[in-house]
C-alpha cells in the first residue's frame, strides 16, 4: 500500500506501507537478551528478526528496573492491577552506569522499535516505552508532564498541564504534543483513556506472550500519518480500496468528526496516482538528476555513510552583471526542492549540500535561514549547519525505516535490458512466417500489420513492394499501418474487427 501526501497538488511524501513488515517503529516486542557487550555499552536481543537487534544503555530509559520488574511480576501470574497505581517504582539508573550491571543474558525485557531494520542491520531498539495519540504521548513510570516547545504561550501551557494534571493516572507521565493547542478537556480526556486502553492491552498480553514475538503494534502507516498531521488544511483524502477507505473513514469520524467527509472512495478506471499526477512526479523526482522550474537542476549521489547534493545553475539564464544575484535566486529554488526531496525520499543520516558559491555574507545567512523556515514542515528531527567558506550546508536527519527508494529507469521493451536486439535482415522473415500462419491456419480474412514508420516506408517502396508480392503470394491485400511509437524492430497483427491477434 502506498500513501502519497500531497500539498498544493504537488507531491511532498511518499509512504509505502508493507502490510506483513513486522517490524514498524512503535511495535513492542518481549525480547529476549542474546549478549552483552561491555565494550559498546550495549546488547542484542532476540526479537525474532533474521539479525538481532541492538539496544544501548542510553536507550535503557531511567526506569528500566521498574520495567523489568513489572515483567517479571505479570509473568508469574501475580499481577492484578491493570495500572501502576500500587506498583512502587524502583529507583532511576545511573545515567553513565554499565549495561552489564542492568541486564543479564537470556533476561525478557519488553522492547520498542526505534528504528526499521535498514540494509544489513537488525531492528535499533528501547526499552523506554511511550505509547503515542492524536494529543498525548503515555509514559509509564514517570510522573512528569512535559509540553511541546512549540507551544509558546504561557497561558496554554499552564492550562494544559493544568488539565492534565486532573485527568492523568499515577506513575504514569505524559507528553503534551503540539496538536494539543486549544483543545478541551473532553478530547484530551478521551485520547488519554485510548492511550491507557492500549496500556491495560500490553499488560494483558505479556502474560501470554512468548520470548521474541510482538507483545503490542502500532497503528498502520495510513492511521499514524493522519493522527500526526490531519488538521483543517486536509481538504481530501482520496481512497481506492472499499476496506481501507472504511477503516480510515471510521478511524477519522473518531478523532475529527468534522472531517469524516473529506474522505472519499476513489471510483474511477484511470489508476489514482495517475488521475491525480503523482504517477509523474514520482518518475520526475526519485532520478538521480532532479530538474527545477527555472532551468537549474540538483544531482543527487548516495554513497554508504551519506548524501551528497549537488545544484547546478543548468541553462537557466544568468545576469552576467549580477552573478551573485543569480547564484541566490538558484540557491534558493534549490534549498526549497531540496526539503521537499528530503522528506520525499525519507533521506536519513548526513546529507551534504553543495550550493552555488556566493560571496556576500549577507546572502549566505538568509539561504541559511531560508533553508531553515523550509525544513520546518519535515517530522523527522533534523539539525542544519550554517554554510562553509566553500558553500557547502550540512544536515544531519532521523532515519528511523529504509529510505524511499524508487528506480525511475525502465526496462528497454526491445531489447528487455541485455543491450542487444533481434537482427533486423530477419525482420522481413519473422513478419512474413506469421503472416504464413495467420493466413493460412487461421483463416483471417482481412489482416493489418502494424509497424514502425520506418518499416512501413519500407515494405510500400518501389514499383513492385513487398505488399504487392504478399498480395501475389498470399491472394489478400495486406493493410500497413505505421505507428509512431513503436520502436524499430516491434510488429503487431490486426483481424478485421481492428482486435490484436495473439501469436
Amino acid at each position: 500500500m502506498t500513501i502519497a501526501l500531497l500539498q498544493d497538488k504537488q507531491l511532498v511524501e511518499l509512504n509505502a506501507e508493507h502490510i506483513n513488515n513486522n517490524y514498524a517503529v512503535g511495535d513492542i516486542y518481549l525480547g529476549r537478551i542474546k549478549k552483552i557487550m561491555p565494550g559498546l555499552n550495549a546488547a542484542f536481543v532476540d526479537v525474532g528478526y533474521e539479525k538481532d537487534a541492538f539496544l544501548h544503555y542510553l536507550d535503557l530509559g531511567p526506569q528500566v528496573q521498574s520495567l523489568i520488574k513489572l515483567t517479571k511480576i505479570v509473568k508469574n501470574g501475580s499481577y492484578k492491577d491493570k495500572l501502576l497505581n500500587s506498583f512502587k517504582l524502583e529507583d532511576d539508573i545511573n545515567k553513565s552506569g554499565k549495561i552489564s550491571e542492568v541486564l543479564n543474558r537470556n533476561m525478557l525485557l519488553p522492547v520498542q522499535i526505534a528504528k526499521e531494520p535498514i540494509s544489513t542491520k537488525g531492528p535499533r531498539l528501547s526499552s523506554d516505552l511511550s505509547f503515542a495519540g492524536r494529543f498525548v504521548v503515555l509514559v509509564p513510570f514517570s510522573d512528569s508532564i512535559s509540553i511541546s516547545k512549540k507551544i509558546k504561550s504561557n497561558t496554554e501551557r499552564n492550562r494544559l498541564k493544568k488539565i492534565v494534571e486532573s485527568i492523568k493516572p499515577k506513575n504514569f507521565g505524559v507528553i503534551i504534543r503540539t496538536v494539543s493547542e486549544g483543545k478541551g478537556v473532553t478530547e484530551l480526556q478521551k485520547d488519554l483513556l485510548d492511550l491507557i486502553a492500549r496500556w491495560e492491552t500490553f499488560i494483558r498480553r505479556m502474560d501470554s506472550t512468548e520470548p521474541s514475538k510482538k507483545i503490542l503494534g502500532e497503528m498502520g502507516r495510513t492511521s499514524t500519518i493522519l493522527r500526526d498531521l490531519l488538521n483543517s488544511d486536509f481538504t481530501n483524502i482520496h481512497v481506492n480500496d472499499t476496506s481501507i477507505y472504511e477503516e480510515i473513514r471510521s478511524y477519522v469520524q473518531g478523532i475529527s468528526p468534522e472531517l469524516e467527509r473529506i474522505v472519499k472512495l476513489y471510483k474511477h478506471k484511470e489508476p489514482i496516482f495517475e488521475h491525480f499526477g503523482v504517477e509523474k512526479q514520482i518518475k520526475s523526482a526519485f532520478g538521480r538528476t532532479v530538474n527545477l522550474a527555472g532551468g537549474a537542476y540538483l544531482v543527487v549521489e548516495h554513497t554508504e555513510a551519506l548524501h551528497v547534493i549537488d545544484v547546478n545553475s543548468g541553462n537557466r539564464t544568468a545576469n552576467p552583471e549580477n552573478q551573485e544575484e543569480n547564484a541566490f535566486q538558484v540557491n534558493k529554488e534549490a534549498a526549497r526542492e531540496i526539503a521537499r526531496q528530503l522528506r520525499l525520499r525519507d533521506m536519513g543520516g548526513i546529507v551534504v549540500v553543495d550550493f552555488i558559491d556566493m560571496h556576500k555574507p549577507n546572502n549566505r545567512k538568509e539561504l541559511f535561514d531560508y533553508l531553515k523556515q523550509q525544513m520546518t514542515l519535515d517530522r523527522a528531527k533534523h539539525t542544519i549547519l550554517p554554510p562553509s567558506k566553500f558553500g557547502l550546508v550540512q544536515i544531519t536527519r532521523q532515519r528511523v525505516r529504509p529510505e524511499m527508494n524508487i528506480v525511475t529507469n525502465e526496462k528497454c521493451p526491445a531489447c528487455n535490458g541485455t543491450g542487444e536486439i533481434k537482427a533486423s535482415i530477419i525482420l522481413m522473415d519473422d513478419i512474413e512466417s506469421n503472416l504464413t500462419f495467420i493466413l493460412n491456419e487461421q483463416n483471417e480474412k482481412k489482416v493489418t500489420l502494424c509497424v514502425h514508420p520506418y518499416i512501413a516506408a519500407y515494405i510500400k517502396k518501389g514499383f513492385i513492394s513487398r505488399q504487392w508480392r504478399w498480395f501475389f503470394h498470399f491472394g489478400k491485400w495486406i493493410t500497413v499501418k505505421a505507428i509512431p511509437s513503436y520502436y524499430l524492430t516491434e510488429f503487431h497483427f490486426l483481424n478485421s474487427k481492428e482486435e490484436e491477434i495473439k501469436l
